[in-house]
């Protein structure tokens, strides 16, 4: 994009919110805050928050689409709540949409789908081409951010990570690249038509992750591989049901079986250099308290 229609575009999205939702997620609040930091304004939508919205009361929808021109949505899984979004987002004006999807969406031996959340996700990629507005779908593989901030994080601030991964390994992206690439896409024009699958550098196991994590924390990590059916049945100790045990399972067979370690070109294509590897992730989120106990 040339630095004119740049600035036009900019000019016409000063005017208009910017709809974030999702806005209080890993990748939602780091979206807000890249938008803010170029002075756009921000529309940051969640169930609690600066705006309340909830996919599954429609009639917070309308308040979230008023005076809206670009709109990142963070769907609800498990749900076909996009395509009535979409369509009401064309009614109220708006131009641009850009989807949270993920990797392996349309790879039928990618993982497990026992949670039921596939068809959902590959209906909303479907409202989203099919809209006629400019569209762009991001497709993040696993997020580094899990290490510290969700999936894995209280074992990692607890010294010992216990999954059933072996030596798989995931090619884990950054959440800060996720959210500049969805900027990227939220205000510029050539994003338009296109689907980033994003991915870190080059794959990490997990012995390599905690090991990082150790070197960049100061603190000692160690991994523990379990079987399937041990972290199952650690789980259901924990309290889980046995159905929802066997679902944190499947979530982790791309990692065990190694189907998240190839290497995407999105944060390259998007944004015109390479994603954050995880040392840098480590580093940075060490830097920022990310590990204190």
């Amino acid at each position: 994009m040339d630095r004119l229609s740049f600035g036009r575009l900019t000019e016409v999205m000063s005017e208009h919110p910017i709809l974030v939702t999702g806005a209080t997620g890993k990748s939602g609040r780091r979206v807000v805050g890249q938008l803010r930091a170029r002075g756009l304004p921000v529309r940051a939508a969640a169930r609690g928050g600066e705006h309340i919205f909830d996919w599954t009361d429609s009639g917070t929808w309308d308040a979230a689409l008023e005076g809206v021109r670009a709109a990142y949505i963070v769907q609800l899984d498990g749900t076909k709540l996009v395509r009535p979004f979409v369509e009401r987002a064309v009614r109220h004006g708006v131009r641009r949409i850009v989807l949270a999807s993920g990797r392996g969406i349309d790879n039928p031996d990618y993982a497990k789908d026992s949670g039921g959340v596939l068809e959902g996700i590959l209906d909303s990629e479907a409202a989203v081409r099919e809209s006629g507005l400019e569209w762009t779908i991001s497709r993040p593989g696993w997020f580094a951010q899990n290490f510290s901030e969700g999936f894995f994080a209280d074992a990692v601030r607890a010294g010992e990570l216990r999954l059933p991964a072996g030596d798989g390994a995931a090619s884990f992206v950054d959440a800060e690249d996720i959210a500049a690439v969805v900027v990227a896409a939220l205000t510029e024009d050539q994003h338009a038509g296109r689907i980033y699958e994003l991915s870190g550098p080059r794959a990490v196991t997990p012995t390599e992750a905690v090991a990082t994590i150790s070197e960049a924390s100061g603190r000692a990590i160690r991994y523990v591989p379990l079987s399937v059916e041990g972290y199952v049945a650690e789980l259901v100790r924990q309290g889980l049901s046995p159905a929802d045990a066997e679902a944190f399972a499947d979530v982790i067979e791309p990692l065990r079986e190694g189907t998240d370690a190839y290497v995407s070109d999105g944060v390259q294509r998007a944004l015109g250099r390479p994603p954050r590897s995880f040392a840098e992730f480590a580093k940075s989120t060490a830097e920022a308290g990310g590990w204190r106990v």
